[in-house]
């Protein structure tokens, strides 16, 4: 756990951001992934001089919520953290209770960690299994594939190669009592069924090795996306220069031109488009959406306006792309 933490905090991309705040931030919710990673980053930051600052979710989805956030941050100040604050949250909206708790959770650690400090987390490299597998299962593509960064400011997930087990194990060596979310053994929860079963299945189907194979994938991906992204940005500055409509007639964001998209690769226009298309206000962009917003460019035959979620339209004018409401 040291080890890891350790190599994480000396990265040269970290260790910058991390001098600059002073201080990192553990976010803990009592459970051994967290309360290992609190302690092993106590210990690393008193190495560097770093203050560490424990901030603990309460969700208020339990009746013993308070407690166990009580007992968390109990915990945190016995491992020597410079502060330790406790968070409620009130989860609601769309998308299920998970993607509510979920995006309530990060709001939270956001707003409260430290001025520029980043904010860790306890993903583990079995954590990261089962989110490819669920991506896989969406088949929203290979950036979902791609699964959780080390490094995602102001996140921070120093575990992605450490197994759930291990966590465990710190725990026990360093007397620590970890607490059992019983959403953890829920069945209800489809991340629930992945852990408890799908992926049993498949280590015995495929004789193990399973999630290290995954997380494997995972990191394949992520080189590959970093690359591809890096060229689609470079193609959707070029696609934004030329003549521009006044500010008022879309919803402030340069038009493409059509002549420069079109020569590309569809594997790279499309991820141009998405960028430009989510900066421009398009909320939920699906993959059937997109891909018709490409035929703007690669099937062109005068087709009109591409309706576009948030009350947009898409359209190809004059041999340029542009979106208004």
């Amino acid at each position: 756990m040291r080890a890891a933490v350790h190599r994480f905090l000396a990265a040269e991309d970290v260790a910058e951001r991390v001098s600059r705040a002073g201080a990192v931030a553990v976010a803990c919710s009592g459970g051994a992934d967290s309360l290992a990673l609190a302690a092993a980053t106590v210990h690393s930051g008193a190495q560097r001089g770093l203050a560490v600052h424990g901030l603990v979710v309460d969700h208020q989805l339990q009746p013993d919520s308070a407690a166990v956030a009580q007992s968390a941050a109990q915990a945190l100040n016995r491992l020597g953290c410079a502060e330790v604050r406790v968070l409620q949250i009130t989860v609601a909206g769309p998308g299920g209770p998970e993607a509510a708790a979920r995006r309530a959770r990060y709001a939270a650690l956001r707003d409260a960690a430290p001025a520029g400090a980043l904010v860790l987390l306890g993903h583990t490299l079995d954590d990261q299994a089962e989110t490819v597998l669920l991506g896989l299962g969406r088949g929203s593509g290979p950036r979902s594939m791609a699964g959780m960064r080390e490094l995602d400011p102001p996140w921070g997930r120093p575990l992605l190669g450490v197994r759930r087990a291990v966590t465990a194990a710190a725990c026990a060596a360093l007397d620590l009592l970890p607490w059992a979310d019983p959403h953890n053994a829920d069945p209800r929860f489809r991340r629930v069924r992945l852990r408890t079963e799908v992926l049993p299945l498949l280590e015995d189907v495929l004789a193990g090795g399973v999630a290290p194979a995954l997380a494997r994938t995972a990191r394949q991906l992520r080189e590959d996306l970093d690359v591809l992204e890096d060229q689609a940005r470079g193609l959707l500055a070029a696609a934004r220069q030329g003549p521009q409509p006044r500010p008022e007639t879309g919803p402030g964001v340069a038009d493409l031109d059509v002549a420069v998209l079109a020569p590309a690769p569809g594997a790279l226009r499309r991820r141009a488009l998405r960028r430009w298309l989510l900066d421009a206000g398009v909320a939920e962009l699906t993959d059937a959406q997109l891909r018709a917003a490409d035929d703007l460019i690669g099937r062109w035959s005068g087709q009109g306006a591409l309706r576009l979620p948030g009350g947009l339209e898409l359209v190809r004018a004059q041999g340029r792309l542009h979106v208004c409401r």
